[in-house]
């Protein structure tokens, strides 16, 4: 096989289109073993589908595209099953699968399928390579050389599976550009992480409805920017979008900003004033810090989303309106209602399509792309050179806890530009604020920012009120241990005695969740 090594590693190097390397790799395969017919394929959900045929035309287009259930025997499916070569007579082995040779003239004399197996050790496809000759003496099966055509066959599916991921991520990446088309150029909405593009298809699919969405995250995630995306990426886009902080102003100045007032309302009411949610008439709202709301203000929302109507301070008669509303915290509403801060029947109207905004440092592979466009950004508008940042300084970076998030990044940014004299910026650079990892009272702040376990008979065995619903297993080990610490001051000793645990099992099941003391 010595001449046939130059086309192989050609193959493997130059081409990163999956179909085209597929139909290589077979080709290629087939010549190797001097026959005509060969197949590769995959699962995709409960089938085997056949995504590469070559040999005559009329067998080419008969099995592209044919699917084996996963529950019929088949070759294929053993291969699958196995993670093992295989070879098979076609007219005697149970485990063929015949009904794709019935309208063929030539059938499969002898069957030689290989597994495609990825690093890991998982099988993702089957590469079949078939023996149509009479006697079926074309296939080389001696063991040696088998055993060297596997190895060809292991290399290969590593480059195949490399071409789908690499296809795979042109194709996210195409999606998302065709998402953050729709937003204004000054957003600075960026990104490539799966936190980061499983919020933007909740983006593009909650932009395609009309419900209202409540945006949850962290303080200085960039609720406001996918606010603004949800409405520009709407069908209500050339309408209006309004923007209202509910913790910028005391509640008694924001009733009248939200409903408006008749002149004579109350003492400052000089004028007639028409309120944001009239102003709104056919576009989105998008109410900011809505944990902030009075109660009393909260039950003049939840009138207005039940009835799609207003009524202004002093005015005697409703008007309809037709609004979108978006809304946004950095609260935990579900506490905030057993705390009796919120209305349940409000959050229920606003949380139809809940979208939760990942922190920063859940984005890791964000922050380099991120940098680059707020220092460009900020350096046209100090009209400064740009810097650029070592790669020490940005694995240091990286690591950063970020509890302030894009916001903070953002700063860091505007301190490099204004007091950093290097063109680029190394460890010593970055101020001793961005040097701890993580707060130490972060634990606690998470723990407290979750939904309060209540443990009662009734709570904890009725299904539709249980207050286990939506936690992971996980996720529950984690708060009963970070209450445990926080109810011990942490002190790890007296938390593991609570727990009925040594200390010595107790600190690695702390560290298997992620809780650190500093």
């Amino acid at each position: 096989m010595g001449e046939l090594d130059l086309d192989f590693y050609k193959m493997l190097f130059e081409d990163l289109d999956p179909e085209n390397l597929r139909k290589r790799f077979l080709r290629l395969l087939l010549r190797i073993q001097n026959v005509e017919r060969g197949s590769v394929w995959i699962q995709q959900d409960n089938q085997y589908v056949c995504v590469e045929s070559l040999g005559s035309p009329t067998d080419k287009d008969i099995i592209k595209g044919a699917s084996i259930p996963v529950e019929q025997p088949s070759i294929v499916g053993w291969v699958m099953e196995n993670a093992e070569m295989t070879v098979a007579e076609g007219g005697k082995d149970p485990r063929h699968y015949r009904k794709f040779e019935e309208s063929m003239t030539l059938k499969s004399a002898l069957i030689l399928a290989f597994p495609l197996i990825l690093k890991n050790g998982e099988v993702y496809g089957v590469v079949q390579l078939i023996d149509t000759s009479t006697d079926a003496n074309r296939l080389n099966v001696d063991k040696k050389y088998l055993g060297l055509l596997k190895s060809i066959i292991d290399i290969a599916s590593t480059a195949l599976s490399s071409a789908l991921s690499y296809t795979e991520q042109v194709e996210k990446n195409l999606e998302l550009e065709q998402i953050i088309a729709g937003m204004r150029s000054d957003e600075q909405i960026i990104g490539q992480s799966h936190p980061f593009i499983d919020v933007m298809k909740q983006v593009r699919d909650y932009a395609a409805t009309d419900f209202p969405v409540l945006i949850s995250g962290e303080s200085g995630t960039g609720k406001d920017l996918i606010a603004t995306a949800l409405h520009n990426l709407s069908s209500r886009r050339n309408e209006p979008f309004i923007v209202q902080n509910c913790s910028a102003i005391p509640n008694t100045l924001l009733e009248s900003e939200l409903f408006g007032h008749k002149k004579g309302a109350f003492t400052d009411a000089i004028e007639d004033k028409i309120g944001i949610l009239k102003a709104a008439d056919g576009g989105t709202v998008f109410l900011d810090e809505i944990g902030d709301m009075s109660l009393s203000l909260q039950a003049r929302l939840l009138r207005v989303i039940q009835n799609s109507e207003i009524k202004p301070l002093g005015e005697t008669k409703t008007s309809k309106i037709n609004i979108r509303i978006i809304s946004a915290t950095n609260k935990d509403l579900i506490k905030a209602i057993a705390q009796k801060d919120f209305r349940e029947d409000l959050f229920y109207r606003l949380n139809v399509l809940p979208l939760h905004l990942p922190p920063l440092r859940k984005r890791k592979r964000d922050i380099s792309l991120l940098l680059n466009c707020f220092i460009k950004r900020e350096s046209l508008k100090l009209g400064v050179p740009i810097k650029k940042i070592s790669k020490k300084a940005l694995e240091h970076l990286e690591n950063h806890y970020w509890e302030g998030n894009i916001r903070e990044l953002e700063n860091f940014v505007k301190y490099i530009l204004s007091a950093v004299d290097n063109n680029i910026v190394g460890i010593n650079d970055i101020p001793d604020h961005f040097k701890n990892k993580r707060p130490k009272d972060v634990a606690s702040r998470e723990s407290l920012s979750r939904k309060e376990l209540v443990f009662s008979a009734k709570s904890i065995y009725s299904v539709d009120e249980s207050p286990f619903a939506g936690y992971s297993w996980e996720g529950l080990e984690r708060d009963y241990v970070l209450y445990l610490l926080n109810k011990n001051k942490w002190n790890i000793t007296r938390a593991a005695d609570d727990a009925k645990m040594n200390r010595s099992t107790f600190n690695p099941r702390m560290k298997k969740l992620g809780i650190h003391k500093n």
